[in-house]
């Protein structure tokens, strides 16, 4: 079963990782919270699943959550790992192979806190449920996918380089 803790280490509060895939408890909690919480909001998509995938990424758990009003991208911890315990909404940028995200600290009560970036909210009211379990297969996938970048990827605008003469 997936773990998370508290705990006290040399006075610094830390969180455990989790040892197994934590997409089971995400889609449970949000799946309260949608019952709870966000059903009678305007942009609630009520034919919108509640989808999560994760996988291990140098020792973390990277996913894809799909709500009823929203799309985001989490990071929780891994197996083995101790994560300090930060401040609610403090931003942190973290370098994937698709290029750099900046992440929000968010919690959750069950899971505990987490690292969340939203790409879409709300949901595109035309987008059916089907497309939405796709877009977090698609949207996983590219989070591990090389940024494609044509020639050198950078820019010579030495004053050399704009005359025409050779040299380095």
């Amino acid at each position: 079963m997936a773990q998370s803790h508290l705990s006290e280490v040399d006075a610094v509060q830390e969180f455990a990782g989790f040892t197994s895939d934590p997409a089971p408890l995400l889609v449970a909690q949000y799946e309260r919270i949608a019952r709870e919480e966000m059903q009678a909001l305007p942009f609630y998509h009520a034919t919108m699943p509640i989808v999560a995938e994760c996988v291990l990424f140098e020792g973390q758990w990277l996913g894809c959550v799909l709500t009823p009003w929203m799309l985001s991208v989490v990071v929780l911890p891994g197996p083995d790992q101790l994560w300090p315990v930060r401040s609610s909404s403090d931003r942190l940028a973290l370098p994937l192979p698709c290029g750099n995200m900046t992440f929000m600290v968010g919690e959750l009560p069950e899971t505990g806190q987490l690292l969340a970036c939203s790409l879409m909210s709300p949901l595109d009211p035309h987008l059916g449920a089907e497309q939405g379990r796709s877009l977090v297969s698609s949207t996983l996938k590219m989070l591990h996918s090389l940024p494609v970048q044509q020639g050198e990827g950078r820019v010579d605008l030495g004053r050399r380089r704009l005359f025409g003469a050779r040299g380095r």
